[in-house]
């Protein structure tokens, strides 16, 4: 968090240059990787770990949605449905599940895909809407009001 609001206002070609080096790295660490060590277990910050085998998908995350943060132009809705897919699987199968800041909730896509994720052992939220507009609620990018729900929707901690 210290490098973050450190180097946060630095120009954009740094900001670029830093992106691509760090990519290098992270892809030559990656590849050097021996096939048994994916499934290790790796210490991230605030306490959370993760299987080395979820870091490509969460570098991903990182690089997708903070594009979305940039405000240029690239929105919730631009990104690609494999990924917005993958990552509102994650957020209810992982980050969410069971957390006890998060109420019951049943997402559910028309047509489509239902989530179940938050505490267990009450009655769910519904919550219904676009697998985007789902994500943009999980992740903190939207308040939620292009969704519908049998409840008020409740505030979700941050993803930190």
């Amino acid at each position: 968090n210290a490098d973050i609001a450190r180097d946060a206002n630095r120009p954009m070609l740094v900001h670029l240059d830093d992106l691509r080096t760090s990519a290098f790295r992270f892809n030559s660490a990656a590849a050097a990787l021996p096939k048994d060590r994916w499934d290790y277990v790796v210490a991230m910050r605030n306490a959370v770990t993760e299987r080395a085998a979820r870091l490509p998908f969460r570098r991903l995350i990182e690089v997708e949605l903070h594009h979305v943060d940039l405000d240029v132009g690239y929105e919730l809705t631009d990104l690609p449905a494999d990924f917005v897919q993958r990552e509102v699987e994650f957020l209810t199968s992982g980050k969410f599940a069971g957390h006890a800041d998060v109420p019951a909730l049943t997402l559910t896509v028309p047509g489509g895909h239902t989530w179940h994720t938050g505490r267990t052992g009450e009655e769910p939220t519904t919550v219904e809407g676009t697998p985007v507009a789902l994500l943009g609620w999980l992740t903190g990018r939207s308040d939620g009001s292009d969704l519908a729900a049998n409840a008020p929707l409740p505030t979700l901690p941050p993803l930190g």
